[in-house]
């Protein structure tokens, strides 16, 4: 990790904040107050951050081998995150970024539904630019783009777009079974900052 960019290390930083996100609320507190020192190079915190992450990740796969169910959880931000690195044929934002930015949109639907708390919403965003992560989409991305890259998503089944959605920080479902009126007022809501 000493030898990467600071770019490349908050990337893999959005990553580590997802696991937070889905199915450890504890993880995500304990980024709330020790996050930096994983930027700052910190040993302990930085040991601590990849275990976090390991035993989150293994206990998701171990209930999910084939990938039939919970699994899809480790696709959170990824719809929106995948969308834009489309859009900018892979030559703009990095993986971490534009999954930073599809997390943030991610948690605004999920508030937008109901699901997340307004204070959540705001922890969530907060936490992931503390890190200089974006939040929002590049400029030149529209809705409608969002909306054409998206259903070309891995998650679309039987022609029915699944959004990695939160009910709260640290519980994490995949769900067709939004209102598609609140995912335009996401998009537009990203797009016209």
């Amino acid at each position: 990790l000493d030898t990467l960019p600071e770019r490349q290390i908050l990337s893999g930083y959005a990553e580590i904040v997802k696991y937070g996100l889905i199915k450890n609320r504890q993880f995500f507190e304990w980024l709330e107050v020790n996050g930096k020192k994983i930027l700052l190079g910190d040993p302990d915190a930085r040991r601590t951050a990849v275990v976090e992450s390991c035993k989150t990740k293994a206990a998701i796969v171990g209930h999910d081998e084939k990938e039939t169910g919970e699994r899809a959880i480790l696709n959170f931000g990824h719809t929106f995150g995948h969308a834009i690195e489309t859009f900018q044929r892979y030559t703009g934002l990095l993986h971490g970024e534009a999954v930073a930015v599809g997390m943030a949109m991610a948690a605004e639907l999920s508030m937008l539904s109901g699901a997340l708390s307004q204070k959540d919403m705001d922890r969530i965003k907060a936490l992931i630019a503390s890190f200089s992560l974006p939040v929002a989409p590049p400029q030149a991305m529209q809705a409608d783009d969002f909306m054409a890259l998206m259903v070309r998503d891995k998650k679309v089944l039987d022609g029915q777009l699944r959004l990695v959605l939160l009910n709260g920080i640290g519980s994490a479902v995949v769900t067709a079974d939004f209102r598609l009126q609140l995912l335009e007022e996401t998009l537009d809501k990203a797009c016209h900052r």
